[in-house]
């Protein structure tokens, strides 16, 4: 029961925009307070549940009012698409995961659901709690295959910048899936920047830079986001249940998205 709700409330961007917000100076200074409360991070370890630090809704990789201006393939292909939350939102909706497609990266980056990082020699993993999927970042000194075949999930190497930051690169996207809930489209040539800063036992730091000449005319560049260790959280089964999500669309989104037009 707990899957399907999460599921279905991960989305509602037009109910959770009503909660307000704290301003960003208060926000701030609860951050540097309880980074100087909380214990130093273990060196060289990401280890444990983590959780994005969120409004409680579906993110997109970056505000839309910071998004670059899109090549024309890329506005064409954004005009096409007819999201089903959002500013957008239009009963029978193409996104992807409407269909249960995966959601793909870096998109599942930003959803209310938390991902567990497993170490092991040679590689890490990202195991998320939705769809249930898991990303090996590999750490062994390979570099990213130069004639990929292109995945939902890409490729990923990473390595240790200092005994705090661990910096990740990506390629090997396709092109079926979306940067977030709006629409946005990407290539097959998008590369994916990304680094986790653990500034003390509790919290990472986390940027992200997206690279796709032939879709936008400058790198797409992320705010810098907070994830929170859940030390008592454990991954459960989320996946996409097609009848679920069905049932779900017509009994709620539908309605609320011919509503909001």
């Amino acid at each position: 029961m707990r899957c399907h709700l999460l599921f279905s409330a991960a989305m509602l961007t037009a109910v959770l925009a009503t909660v307000p917000a704290l301003p960003p100076e208060a926000s701030a200074q609860q951050e540097t307070k309880a980074s100087a409360e909380a214990a130093p991070a273990p060196k060289r370890d990401l280890t444990g549940v983590w959780q994005l630090r969120s409004s409680g809704s579906a993110e997109s990789l970056a505000p839309e009012k910071d998004m670059p201006p899109m090549t024309p393939w890329a506005k064409t292909r954004f005009d096409a698409e007819k999201p089903g939350y959002g500013s957008r939102a239009a009963p029978g909706g193409n996104d992807p995961i409407l269909q249960c497609d995966p959601i793909g990266f870096p998109r599942i980056m930003f959803m209310p659901t938390p991902f567990e990082f497993v170490q092991s020699k040679g590689r890490t993993l990202q195991f998320f709690e939705r769809e249930h999927e898991y990303r090996p970042i590999w750490t062994d000194g390979r570099p990213l295959p130069k004639d990929e075949d292109p995945t939902w999930y890409g490729n990923a190497i990473g390595h240790w910048e200092d005994d705090y930051t661990f910096e990740v690169e990506s390629s090997g996207f396709n092109d079926r899936t979306w940067l977030g809930p709006y629409g946005y489209p990407h290539t097959e040539d998008m590369t994916v920047s990304e680094r986790y800063r653990r500034v003390d036992h509790d919290t990472i730091l986390y940027n992200i830079v997206v690279n796709d000449p032939k879709a936008y005319i400058k790198p797409i560049v992320g705010p810098q986001r907070t994830m929170k260790l859940r030390p008592k959280e454990e991954i459960e089964e989320l996946v996409c249940v097609w009848s679920d999500e069905t049932a779900f669309a017509k009994r709620i989104r539908e309605p609320a998205a011919a509503k909001r037009k």
